[in-house]
């Protein structure tokens, strides 16, 4: 697997920023918005469950696990920044994921943050 199975985040200049800081460096918040937030879940094949348990009993990285939860994380973000840019934000301040077992079936990847517009100072 390449660096870009391992990793997500945003492209250089993105037209809505996000951020795990309550603020930005230069910039001051003009208007609040309000929360936006990206849901998915994502269940898992048979195949990855069984290469799964198999890898459990000798130890070591889940590599299908690990590609699809990346997967997850970044379409979550993918729909924050889609909400954020629909409501007229640019930018999301305090960002955040949260992951859970969505009734044995998968994991759910809730991501979220504050919708905000900034303005540069």
């Amino acid at each position: 697997m390449g660096l870009e199975d391992y990793g997500g985040g945003q492209e250089p200049q993105p037209d809505v920023l996000v951020v795990t800081t309550n603020d930005v460096p230069g910039h001051r918040v003009e208007q609040v918005i309000g929360e936006v937030f990206g849901l998915t879940v994502r269940s898992r094949h048979l195949g990855s469950q069984i290469g799964a348990g198999l890898k459990s009993m000798i130890g070591g990285e889940l590599k299908g696990l690990t590609k699809t939860l990346v997967q997850t994380r970044n379409q979550a973000m993918e729909r924050l920044v889609e909400q954020a840019r629909a409501r007229g934000a640019n930018a999301v301040l305090a960002f955040r994921f949260d992951v859970t077992e969505a009734a044995d079936v998968g994991t759910e990847v809730c991501a979220y943050g504050t919708a905000v517009v900034l303005a540069k100072e």
